[in-house]
């Protein structure tokens, strides 16, 4: 976790997922990337409406400009809470392709969510499936950052949630575990392994301390059981893969990873 990106919706105030990242960055000596993103004029105004097009394309040059001077009391903020290298990036397009842009050169992503639901809340599910990288969501309301002691693991033993727990291990070593378990999928693509993968072998191995509970439940009631069991062995971070089946799919049944992004008060760590 050397390079820490973060999402930053509003360059006037310190945002959640600013002082998230901030705090995590200068408790681990990692470097911080500050992103900021607005729209091109032709996707908040209609073309056939020059007056207003005018009058957007105004408003959009300012905050663009006003963005881009932001760049000096980000980097003084950073500076004083001890971060040792911070940049600033101004991004004009969509947010998910920027963030996924900039992510290839990220080890951890961080988000949060928008005050009100017609704001980032909605694209957080894009973010995590576009970046392919590993994503830490505040949660609503903030977080401060301080060393993760304990902390649960959603496993079902898919791809997306071995990949979550590898890019875990910079947080998970010499640390309490607690590993949730669920119903594993199992063998595909036609592969049998001798001896079998098994996650707790996995984490002795990486000096993670780990207890193990099983989880029932479907949908959102999996996500359920995974916050209620986090919440009793006292998780400060809940570690898990990230839709393994469709959005859509998740949209329309419920799924273990709509439920922690709405309801977790904890910060989670998802990868697809």
């Amino acid at each position: 976790m050397h390079d820490i990106l973060v999402h930053v919706r509003d360059f006037e105030q310190h945002t959640p997922a600013a002082r998230f990242g901030m705090q995590l960055a200068a408790s681990r000596g990692a470097s911080v990337t500050g992103v900021y993103t607005y729209l091109q004029p032709g996707y908040v105004a209609p073309a056939f409406e020059p007056e207003l097009m005018m009058d957007v394309v105004e408003v959009t040059r300012e905050l663009a400009r006003d963005a881009s001077q932001a760049r000096q009391p980000f980097m003084d903020w950073a500076a004083s809470l001890g971060v040792r290298q911070c940049s600033w990036l101004v991004a004009k397009g969509s947010t998910g392709d920027a963030l996924a842009q900039a992510a290839t050169r990220h080890d951890l992503l961080v988000l949060d969510h928008a005050d009100d639901q017609l704001g980032l809340a909605w694209d957080i599910p894009e973010i995590i499936l576009n970046t392919g990288a590993p994503c830490i969501v505040v949660p609503h309301g903030g977080a401060e950052y301080k060393p993760f002691e304990r902390i649960a693991i959603g496993w079902n033993g898919s791809p997306e949630a071995m990949r979550a727990v590898h890019a875990a291990l910079p947080f998970l070593q010499g640390k309490q575990a607690l590993l949730l378990c669920g119903e594993e999928r199992g063998p595909y693509h036609g592969v049998e392994w001798d001896p079998p993968f098994h996650m707790m072998d996995y984490l002795r191995n990486h000096d993670v301390a780990a207890e193990r509970c099983e989880v029932t439940g479907a949908g959102d009631g999996a996500g359920a059981a995974l916050l209620e069991q986090a919440a009793a062995f006292g998780a400060e971070l809940l570690v898990m893969g990230a839709y393994g089946r469709s959005r859509f799919s998740e949209w329309m049944l419920g799924g273990a990873t709509r439920h922690a992004l709405t309801a977790a008060d904890i910060p989670v760590l998802l990868r697809h």
